[in-house]
């Protein structure tokens, strides 16, 4: 720990004391201390080393040899064996003068004193460094006493947050009682709902009705009064131990009813009906029970809640709960209960459908278990084809286009005109017109062709859509395959470790061994397990991801003879395959078929049209129709708008010939960096399945016999075992790579 890490590990702590004092609740404080113990530091004079033809490595191993020693044999008792250390008599290393005048040889045969080439200090340093989560705290304490503990912490994180600027990397954690109360709160939070489901529905289970479990089931609200008043009464907050009062207070309550309700029937069915006269008969038979019941209780409960000791903090509001419940509950129970019972009995009928509802109830309570299945990936490509929103997206999109493709010969409206008066004379006369437009079958031909080519554009996105949709599942399924045999590794490696861990714990307590060796074997289980919940994560977004590509709310687990992906063998490369230079070609289609519209649209249209009038002017009359057929030419004489859309399209369609051009050299790029790719991992995993694992199993296998034969210490197993075990997580991951490849270049070729 250095100054810079030491100063605000002083002052923070003393500050977060200061600002506790301050909230009312808080006493006997508590800072724990980091500092205060000595210890002697030496600082090496680099230039008076290099003078003297020294150096550091022999200056830390003279001092090492001198003051803890250093093994220079073995010495064999039997079968045991010690190993020979030397080091200075013990009155030769008891001070700061004994390291300052320690005698260090140079090369040219004569010795010097420590202190000639290094500065000897006794400096204040760290006196412990505690740890939690791997990470190094230290404690600021207090107890409370006259308030609840939420409030106080709540006053002080309001305190810390407006005067206290925490450094980088530095945070607050506010535990002990605050914690724990917390965490029973979020348990309180499903015990209390799923312990009042569970009565109801051992009330059903009991009575076989609904009806008499609704009307035990008052006994808790009632119960709850008294409770709720009696801790009010004394000034007591609700706490942890209240929360579990009332729930034991609730079963007591629901007894009394059960016994009064019992009776209430059991005297129905003996043939009296008359419902008062059941419920004081029934009330009277039951009341010594129901109030033995509540007093003993009661009175079990009373030592808790006057008690001053210790743990009363604890005792007191549970024993207020159930103490005032039961007296309240008690009371309403014997008055009310009777008077609803009767209600119930005459006026409330439930029909038989409603028992369906404990039935859902149990469902809520104890839901089904997410399901999880096997699949392979034919199966997995086959759900993907059928149910993926995507593919259903472009399927309904070129289903789209194709039935716009049904449009395209879109004649003019029909027209027709009459009209009437005196157009010819003072006499009036009648026309009546008729007259159709048409363009020439070359425009509609055209026309027709431009949206067939866009359906068909439709049906290649789709197709891509679904070759690079296929890249992505398959990449995903042999990626789990790879993270399931990732599991099992490190679940073995876990396993060891364990072993080791007691193995270690045994030569302990018999002496043969240090607190090192425990301390290491719990590092690798942490680290160990630190690996395993991130690979748990990776698994679970990854089963997510392949879960949304299928439609589907299931886990899927791969299945799957080997983790290696299959590679097709290499055919003439046929680059006009892919689907992505389909779709790009039917772009260069679908450009030059608009092209050809847009040039369409400068022919002429024809126009035919039918008149009949009459001409009444002395000759004529009324009965006289004159007729006349019209044919002409809708002539766009004024084109040039449109001649720059055409020559906008024809811009177009060279740069869909130029795109087309540019996805076969990136297609081409892609594949050669695959294909290199793909040789390089195949002789990396060959590599490792022809040496590596034979290696590393050969290494797992002897790695125990000789530790325990005493033929390697424990720093050696530790090695060798990471380095097989990081040998297996190598070949995993050439594996891995290896699958990339092989997925991207089936991609590439189609297959």
């Amino acid at each position: 720990m250095t100054d810079a890490t030491i100063k605000p590990a002083l002052k923070l702590p003393k500050k977060l004391g200061n600002l506790a004092k301050q909230v009312q609740g808080t006493s006997e404080m508590y800072i724990e201390q980091i500092t205060g113990t000595p210890q002697i530091v030496i600082q090496f004079n680099r230039a008076a080393i290099a003078q003297y033809g020294l150096n550091i490595a022999d200056l830390n191993r003279n001092i090492n040899t001198a003051f803890a020693g250093e093994s220079t044999g073995l010495v064999f008792e039997g079968e045991k064996r010690f190993d020979l250390v030397v080091r200075l008599q013990q009155d030769k290393r008891k001070s700061i003068e004994d390291v300052e005048n320690l005698l260090i040889p140079t090369p040219n045969g004569t010795q010097l004193p420590l202190n000639q080439v290094a500065k000897v200090s006794l400096v204040n340093s760290p006196s412990q460094i505690q740890r939690e989560d791997t990470k190094r705290r230290i404690l600021v304490g207090f107890n409370v006493n006259g308030r609840d503990v939420e409030s106080i912490v709540n006053e002080l994180q309001d305190k810390v947050k407006a005067q206290i600027k925490l450094p980088t990397g530095y945070t607050i954690t506010y535990g002990g009682s605050f914690e724990n109360l917390n965490e029973a709160k979020s348990r309180l939070m499903i015990a209390v709902p799923v312990s009042l489901i569970l009565i109801f529905l051992l009330l059903y289970f009991a009575f076989g009705s609904i009806k008499y479990g609704l009307l035990i089931y008052t006994a808790i609200p009632l119960s709850a009064i008294g409770g709720v008043f009696l801790l009010a009464m004394r000034g007591l907050p609700f706490s942890i131990s209240a929360g579990v009062g009332f729930i034991a207070l609730f079963g007591i309550a629901v007894l009394n009813g059960i016994v009064l309700v019992a009776e209430f029937n059991s005297i129905k069915k003996s043939g009296e009906q008359n419902m008062k006269k059941v419920v004081i008969r029934g009330t009277k038979t039951r009341l010594r029970p129901v109030l033995m019941t509540a007093f003993v209780a009661s009175l079990g409960f009373l030592p808790m809640a006057i008690s001053n000791g210790a743990g009363a903090a604890v005792q007191r509001p549970l024993a207020t709960v159930v103490i005032g419940g039961l007296m309240i509950a008690t009371l309403l129970t014997l008055f009310v209960l009777p008077i609803l019972y009767v209600s119930f009995e005459k006026g409330i009928k439930l029909k038989r459908g409603a028992k369906i509802i404990p039935i859902v109830m149990l469902a809520f309570v104890f839901p089904p278990a997410k399901a999880q299945q096997k699949i392979t990936l034919n199966q997995a490509l086959d759900s993907l084809y059928q149910n993926n929103i995507s593919l259903k997206s472009n399927t309904l999109k070129a289903q789209y286009n194709q039935d716009l493709s049904k449009t395209a010969v879109n004649i003019a409206p029909l027209s027709i005109s009459g009209e009437y008066g005196k157009f010819n004379s003072n006499l009036p006369d009648s026309k009546l017109s008729i007259s159709q437009s048409f363009s020439l079958p070359s425009v509609y031909n055209r026309q027709k062709n431009k949206m067939l080519a866009e359906w068909k554009t439709s049906l290649l996105e789709k197709e891509l859509n679904e070759v690079e949709l296929k890249k992505i599942t398959t990449t995903i399924f042999y990626e789990l395959l790879v993270l399931a045999q990732k599991k099992k590794l490190y679940l073995q490696a876990d396993t060891s470790y364990r072993k080791l861990l007691q193995l270690a714990l045994i030569r302990l307590k018999s002496g043969e061994s240090n607190l090192l060796e425990k301390a290491n074997a719990e590092n690798q289980l942490v680290q160990i397990t630190a690996k395993l919940s991130s690979l748990a994560i990776d698994e679970a977004l990854l089963q997510q991801q392949l879960a949304w590509l299928l439609n589907s709310k299931s886990t899927f687990v791969p299945f799957a003879p080997h983790i290696k992906a299959e590679f097709i063998a290499l055919d003439t490369l046929n680059w006009s395959n892919h689907p992505l230079i389909k779709l790009q070609q039917q772009g260069e289609k679908t450009a030059s078929a608009s092209t050809k519209a847009e040039q369409a649209k400068l022919l002429p249209e024809l126009n035919i049209g039918y008149n009949n009038t009459s001409l009444r002017d002395g000759l004529f009359d009324s009965n006289d129709r004159f007729h006349s057929f019209q044919l002409g030419l809708n002539i766009p004489l004024f084109g040039g708008v449109q001649r720059h859309r055409i020559k906008s399209a024809k811009t177009y369609e060279a740069f869909r010939k130029n795109e087309t051009e540019n996805t076969l050299k990136q297609l081409a790029t892609q594949f050669k960096a695959a294909y290199q790719q793909y040789q390089q991992q195949l002789e990396m995993v060959k590599n490792y399945e022809s040496i590596g694992l034979r290696n590393a199993d050969e290494i797992t296998t002897t790695l125990t016999k000789q530790f325990k034969s005493g033929e390697i210490n424990y720093i050696e197993w530790t090695l060798l075992n990471n380095e097989a075990i990081a040998i297996k997580q190598n070949y995993l991951e050439a594996i891995s790579s290896l699958n990339k490849s092989i997925i991207e270049l089936n991609y590439i070729l189609s297959k």
